[in-house]
């Protein structure tokens, strides 16, 4: 059920793709009033037409744009012509929050400068999300970002098969890393009364995603390599295993009491005896032995029972579902919103994973 929290506030929204769309999401979901304004010349949003194949050509949407655009009122105009900008004053002059993606040299051309928009209204809080930390007039897209601050480096197999994460998951990081400097504004307004700028770079915030993979090499020097699903720094976790029935399971094993009831649960109970594996910095360095031994005792079994098996002895496992599998589940299904679009029925699923309760 949509929440009343921000019923009262009033959302702006000129960007557009997928990182600026998802913070005005998630004010949109906490009840929020977002008017999304997008560029008539270009036909609005780009993923409006970022269809996969089986999608109708003639929509005036695609799932990606519903993805990001529950809740929100569409206004198609021209931010270029003095009618367009006039109709975003207006709105401007009123809003508490203020969302943009734009390049720097397009800031004065569009109205959306910082000088002009606080003479419009000091209370606004501005964010705005840009591409690289000291390239402004440099476009940024996913991929790219994921290549130069080295994802794509760390995904896939090996040198030789590298991966892109199959989202955008820097979009995601920098919209998160918004909404936590907008709300922290919006508190700071309350305190006193002023708007604020709050700017989040789409590069930053994957370097700040980057953890504990930056501290691996900040500490010791080690360059992260890829190694499809496993773990650097623990084992068995992240290694995938057939099972009898053809469904694959996941280990995230990552204490020895937890290995112990591992063997125990699948018949090796002595294994965590052998000295090849009596410790974390063992079970890493034989890895590759460690899963050929677990890997004949799991392919005797169906995978939900050993699942059961293995949670109830406290074991972190889990089925390697894939998307249409995720979406059936009760918590996906829980999660999904939908709403018309332009005419069309758009799906998504829900923003925002928190819930309010009573202490």
């Amino acid at each position: 059920m949509q929440s009343k929290l921000f019923s009262d506030l009033l959302v702006i929204e000129t960007a557009g793709i997928l990182a600026g769309p998802s913070v005005g999401l998630f004010f949109a979901e906490l009840g929020a009033r977002v008017v999304k304004l997008e560029n008539v010349r270009t036909g609005g949003d780009a993923t409006r037409q970022w269809k996969l194949p089986q999608e109708d050509p003639a929509s005036p949407i695609s799932a990606y744009f519903c993805s990001v655009n529950w809740g929100k009122e569409h206004r198609f105009i021209d931010l270029k012509s003095a009618a367009g900008k006039a109709e975003m004053d207006e709105l401007l002059a009123r809003a508490d929050v203020l969302i943009t993606n734009h390049l720097a040299a397009n800031a004065t051309e569009l109205g959306l400068d910082r000088a002009r928009l606080r003479s419009l209204n000091p209370r606004l809080v501005h964010g705005h999300i840009k591409g690289f930390a000291d390239q402004p007039q440099r476009p940024a897209f996913d991929v790219v970002l994921q290549a130069e601050t080295g994802y794509i480096s760390m995904t896939g197999t090996d040198g030789d098969h590298l991966a892109k994460l199959p989202i955008a998951l820097i979009d995601v990081l920098a919209a998160h890393q918004l909404k936590e400097g907008l709300l922290i504004a919006l508190l700071q307004r309350e305190r006193n009364s002023e708007g604020a700028y709050v700017e989040v770079s789409l590069e930053e915030a994957a370097l700040s995603g980057l953890i504990n993979q930056a501290s691996n090499h900040l500490m010791t020097g080690a360059v992260a390599r890829p190694i499809g699903t496993l773990h650097p720094n623990i084992a068995p976790y992240g290694e995938t295993f057939r099972c009898a029935d053809g469904g694959r399971i996941i280990l995230a094993v990552g204490t020895d009491a937890q290995f112990r009831a591992l063997c125990r649960t699948i018949g090796l109970p002595h294994l965590p005896d052998d000295p090849r594996f009596s410790s974390n910095t063992e079970r890493v360095r034989q890895r590759i032995a460690l899963a050929q031994e677990l890997a004949t005792p799991i392919a005797q079994q169906v995978r939900r029972p050993l699942l059961d098996a293995l949670i109830a002895a406290g074991v972190p496992a889990g089925a390697v579902l894939d998307i249409a599998e995720v979406m059936r589940t009760r918590a996906a299904q829980a999660m999904v919103l939908e709403d018309q679009v332009d005419g069309r029925t758009g799906r998504r699923i829900r923003g925002n994973a928190f819930r309010f309760g009573d202490r």
